[in-house]
């Protein structure tokens, strides 16, 4: 029985929760969670503009760094709408369908961003270890293949859980415990066994962040090795110094991604805010750090921006 079977429940329309306990301050709050969308959308397409409008940026690392951003301004655009609908007009009913379109598009762009990640390991790995071969290995048409493929099994991944959850009886109150509709949270309110549902993402996790995370640690244990066998220290130091910003976004990224799993299965009783603060540092933090880290890690796209206003500066 789907959805349409249910007579005893409504269940067009889900609501979601603010920030509990801090109901009252949600004006005050909207102004910080404001100003982390401007600087996760404005900064990942600034990186976006510089890339694009030099020539020179058009490297594989660079390209990659474009793709991350889209990942990045995808995941800020796909929770802005509720986020900022529920702190600014106390906004909490979501169609069900439109939930499900939400939840889609967060993990999808969440999964992409961990792969992502994973093709900028590898990078790193192929520009130390054959750097005389780098932009013969890693062709613009190879990039635009390696990001097409994350794009599609992303896509392929995350496209059965909406319509999954889709088909489900509901009859449980229909009472999210975040500001966006997660799939650890619909999963929670069908009242018909929802083991498949829950083996199936579980299996998701491990085929996609479980995987990438541990070929990126792979790429990472190559690359030391590779670096170790660089004779000289300055060409060590130098070849380790291309991989900060990639290991710094790697880490803003899974740190609290790992975090948030922990609280779900250790600390299951913990106050409702505890894990409403911990998943949104998974989804909003990386966005807003990783456009700085690469700004101020990475001189290129450093001066691009700079170019970048003072070209507009020079028009007006």
């Amino acid at each position: 029985m789907g959805i349409e079977g249910n007579k005893s429940l409504d269940f067009l329309s889900v609501f979601l929760t603010g920030i509990p306990g801090l109901e009252a301050q949600h004006g005050w709050l909207s102004i910080p969670f404001f100003i982390m969308y401007i600087v996760a959308i404005v900064g990942n397409s600034l990186i976006l503009a510089v890339v694009q409008g030099d020539s020179a940026l058009h490297e594989p690392m660079y390209l990659f760094l474009s793709m991350l951003a889209v990942t990045e301004v995808g995941v800020s655009v796909s929770t802005l709408p509720t986020v900022m609908g529920i702190l600014w007009f106390d906004a909490r009913r979501v169609d069900f369908d439109g939930c499900l379109a939400q939840m889609f598009f967060i993990h999808t762009f969440s999964c992409m961003e961990s792969g992502v990640l994973l093709a900028m390991s590898y990078d790193r790995f192929v520009a130390i270890y054959n750097p005389l071969r780098y932009t013969a290995i890693l062709t613009p048409p190879r990039i635009i293949s390696m990001g097409l493929g994350i794009t599609l099994k992303s896509v392929a991944f995350m496209a059965p859980l909406p319509v999954l959850l889709r088909q489900l009886p509901y009859c449980h109150i229909n009472v999210l415990s975040h500001s966006y509709c997660l799939h650890s949270d619909l999963i929670q309110l069908p009242c018909a066994d929802t083991k498949l549902n829950s083996i199936l993402g579980l299996a998701i996790v491990l085929a996609t962040f479980g995987l990438d995370s541990l070929l990126i640690v792979v790429s990472y244990v190559l690359i030391l090795s590779t670096v170790l066998g660089i004779a000289s220290g300055e060409g060590q130091r130098k070849a380790l110094n291309t991989c900060v910003s990639h290991i710094c976004a790697v880490l803003v990224y899974y740190v609290p991604m790992i975090g948030v799993s922990v609280m779900h299965r250790a600390a299951k009783h913990a106050s409702p805010l505890v894990h409403t603060v911990m998943s949104s540092i998974y989804l909003f933090v990386p966005p807003v750090l990783n456009p700085i880290i690469y700004s101020i890690k990475t001189r290129p796209i450093r001066q691009g921006i700079v170019t970048l206003f003072s070209c507009k500066k020079e028009r007006t």
